[in-house]
């Protein structure tokens, strides 16, 4: 059997390769899908449903003809292509759609594709406000799709088995849970750009979408986006949303109790929105505490291992990278901590020696290539089974960072009812659990 890709994935996964399947099965076998939105991120989606021999691509859409143009000559099929993504969603011939545009098109395009009948893998962050992620759920619901929010390590073996480890109690109380987004993009991070005229005002406006009228500048548009409030919630929700979803998941909670961020826009010059240096805290029931740190002024390993990820128990501390995890014990002693005294200096220096390993080492290795994801979501759409991260827990993971833009914004300790969606001591705040869309655009 023929390989299909130098990461070997198809054999690593004991499935059979995209040839292969191209040659079992017919063209009414195999999913047909439509993307909706393929630059940067949505052609690498894309490439990773390209993995699988059961599905085609039969449509695409985005406002730039060379984005089509590309995906179109990797599909090995020949797509429709629409500038306006309504009409994709018309096609009855389109079962499945990708969408991957920027965060704040998500709302409107999911549920507009649930109501057309199409089963819908969303990108991740899912939403642009915790109002938009409940409506979208709420639209699944409704409609009966089957649907994927692209946060991929949910779909990863290893990942899985990391998360079933720390669930079993091994590490012992779990304290603190940390993720990190590190890069250094001082001096001149994306530049500052110029504000003017659009090349064309019919692009800008679709664009712009529900977002608010402002001038035209490049760096609001293709991939930059995610510097700017209007379309994206920065890296709290681009990295942050993945930390959050695997932290979240191994230690077994919904949502946070509170959030607090402090961050600003120290060091970089340029013209973003977003912080170059925060750190959130979330708090969770049980007495776990959760930190994304995100320094983009410096780059220097967060912990002993520069691992993306890293949890904190009583008893040991699991390192996440993004290929293997390995955890490590503490030392431990029964022996109380002695109280110094001149005295008494024996009892003192017999304290560490007292301490003992309490637990055994372990590690794994694996990979959580999105394709994994993406075969997921198409056995799902076969089998009509829950996806591995639906739109219930998409919305949670991401709301629970779309909160800690809100107390960044107003600086506040906000205690957060997860179940309700509301903040409980700062009834100012709720009023950023949405914003007002521009005509003539409406969340249906």
């Amino acid at each position: 059997m023929s390989t299909l890709t130098r990461r070997d994935f198809p054999r690593a996964a004991g499935m059979t390769t995209a040839l292969s399947y191209s040659q079992i099965l017919g063209a009414n076998d195999r999913v047909q899908m439509g993307y909706i939105g393929v630059g940067n991120r949505g052609t690498q989606v894309h490439q990773a449903f390209l993995e699988h021999g059961d599905q085609v691509t039969v449509a695409l859409s985005d406002l730039r003809d060379d984005y089509m143009d590309f995906n179109a000559g990797i599909s090995r099929a020949t797509p429709r292509k629409h500038k306006e993504y309504k009409k994709l969603l018309e096609d009855k011939e389109v079962q499945a759609v990708v969408i991957a545009t920027p965060d704040h098109w998500h709302a409107l395009q999911f549920i507009d594709a649930c109501n057309a009948g199409k089963d819908v893998y969303v990108e991740k962050p899912l939403s642009l406000t915790v109002y938009e992620g409940r409506r979208m759920v709420e639209t699944a619901e409704k409609t009966r799709r089957v649907t994927q929010v692209g946060i991929h390590r949910r779909s990863a073996k290893f990942l899985r088995e990391a998360a079933e480890y720390v669930q079993s109690g091994a590490l012992g109380h779990i304290t603190v849970a940390k993720g990190w987004h590190l890069q250094n993009e001082w001096p001149g991070g994306i530049g500052t750009g110029q504000d003017g005229r659009p090349m064309n005002e019919w692009e800008w406006d679709q664009w712009l979408g529900p977002a608010p009228k402002v001038p035209y500048n490049a760096n609001r548009m293709y991939y930059r986006f995610r510097w700017f409030y209007h379309y994206s919630g920065g890296q709290v929700t681009n990295f942050g949303v993945h930390y959050m979803d695997m932290l979240r998941w191994a230690l077994g909670k919904e949502g946070p109790r509170a959030v607090t961020v402090m961050g600003g826009k120290w060091a970089v010059q340029d013209n973003r929105e977003i912080p170059d240096t925060l750190e959130a805290l979330w708090e969770f029931d049980g007495g776990t505490m959760v930190i994304f740190s995100q320094y983009n002024a410096n780059a220097a390993p967060g912990n002993v291992q520069n691992a993306e990820m890293e949890i904190r128990g009583t008893k040991g501390t699991m390192y996440l990278h993004g290929n293997r995890w390995e955890v490590t014990p503490e030392r431990t002693t029964e022996v109380l901590v002695p109280a110094r005294t001149p005295v008494d200096r024996n009892t003192e220096r017999a304290y560490r020696p007292s301490m003992k390993p309490a637990l055994e080492p372990r590690s794994a290795k694996g990979s959580a290539d999105t394709a994994f994801h993406a075969r997921n979501f198409l056995d799902c759409v076969k089998s009509r089974a829950k996806c591995n991260c639906d739109i219930l827990e998409g919305h949670r993971s991401t709301a629970a960072t779309l909160v800690a833009n809100i107390a960044h914004k107003t600086k506040a300790y906000l205690e957060w009812d997860a179940k309700a969606e509301k903040f409980t001591n700062n009834a100012a705040a709720n009023r950023y659990l949405h914003y007002q869309y521009r005509a003539p655009y409406k969340l249906g």
